[in-house]
């Protein structure tokens, strides 16, 4: 690299950062006071609420990051632009398809500190922040380790498996007790609310106990009450957000073996890649918008711009992946298919700039 490109590098990365400071410090603002209303449910204090929000900075990052790096580079090349340094490289014999190398590694280096919280940081601490949320809220709660939680209700006990992030296949287990001999066990691979105090369980294996032999049935799916807080089985819950990718192709490859639908998990997965490649693409977008019409205007009008473009730009993609879900089409496509747009129209922006 040379020193334009170095400069270029540095102002776009330093642009990004502070971006994503502004943003992610709003964004946990926001998560705290939705904590409000759960304050004062069990042990659940302001200091719990406090933890939760730190807890999910990381996931809040890595969800924030492409509009970050929007910003940044909209923010780091524009104050170029206005103090006419571009100008100048580009006088100097420095094509705009060249400045791209420069812009595009520092989207690079965004989108591989993007997959990094994503694959090793966020989803942990995700998951830690809900087990310790649901942990304060219901008193009766209680973990054996990483893997599980159990409850006891009369002489029912039930388990959800909270699984490691990579493992998070959810299920829930009850063992009724006949005084201080195991009377039987089911098994529930989904498990769903109807209504406060009754939970529907979904193929479900029952193994009965007797003196003399050991019974086995399966069913389909059974009511059963209980007076335990439904907020027990969110431990059990598999949010796709809250997985790594190699977690995403496991649990996909886990529901195909059980037959049963994985469009949803497909689609965050394909989507989770083509994000990564789209931190790339929107910073590279910044150079066309630089040179045209955000040249002389100020920072807050490139900060709104770039908002504005990262609101877009998510509201699309999530547009396109609810209706690619509905209408059955191939969650591969659904998952490129705006980061592809968006990569299409900034090539002819970038070959259009003069």
């Amino acid at each position: 690299m040379n020193i334009i490109d170095r400069y270029l590098y540095r102002t776009v990365l330093l642009y990004a950062f502070m971006a994503m400071a502004v943003l992610v410090t709003l964004g946990a603002l926001f998560l705290f006071i939705s904590q409000q209303r759960d304050i004062g449910v069990g042990n659940y204090g302001a200091g719990d609420a406090l933890m939760f929000t730190l807890l999910n900075l990381p996931e809040q990052a890595f969800e924030l990051l492409p509009i970050a790096a929007m910003i940044g580079a909209l923010m780091g090349l524009g104050s170029l632009a206005a103090g006419s340094e571009l100008v100048v490289t580009r006088a100097s014999g420095v094509s705009v398809w060249r400045m791209v190398w420069p812009v595009g590694l520092a989207g690079v280096t965004l989108a591989l500190l993007m997959y990094a919280l994503g694959e090793y940081v966020a989803p942990p601490m995700a998951q830690l922040a809900k087990r310790e949320k649901t942990t304060s809220k219901l008193a009766d709660v209680s973990f054996a380790g990483a893997s599980s939680a159990w409850v006891k209700d009369g002489n029912l006990i039930l388990r959800v498996s909270t699984g490691e992030v990579d493992r998070a296949f959810g299920g829930v287990s009850l063992y009724e007790l006949d005084g201080n001999k195991l009377k039987w066990v089911k098994r529930a691979a989904r498990v769903s609310v109807a209504d406060p105090g009754h939970w529907v369980l979904n193929d479900v294996t029952t193994t009965r106990f007797s003196e003399n032999h050991v019974d086995s049935d399966t069913e389909s799916e059974m009511t059963m009450t209980t007076a335990v807080n439904p907020d027990f089985l969110g431990l059990a819950a598999t949010d796709p957000e809250l997985l790594t990718l190699k977690g995403l192709a496991s649990y996909i490859e886990h529901q195909r073996r059980n037959e049963v639908g994985t469009a949803a998990y497909e689609i965050e997965f394909w989507s989770r890649i083509a994000r990564l490649f789209a931190v790339i693409v929107v910073t590279c977008l910044a150079l066309p918008f630089v040179f045209g019409p955000l040249r002389t205007t100020g920072a807050g009008a490139r900060t709104v711009v770039g908002v504005l473009l990262g609101v877009v730009f998510f509201l699309i993609s999530g547009m396109v992946e609810k209706g690619g879900q509905l209408f059955g089409i191939a969650p591969v496509l659904v998952g490129w298919l705006p980061t592809a747009v968006v990569a299409l129209c900034t090539a002819v922006a970038i070959s259009r700039t003069r």
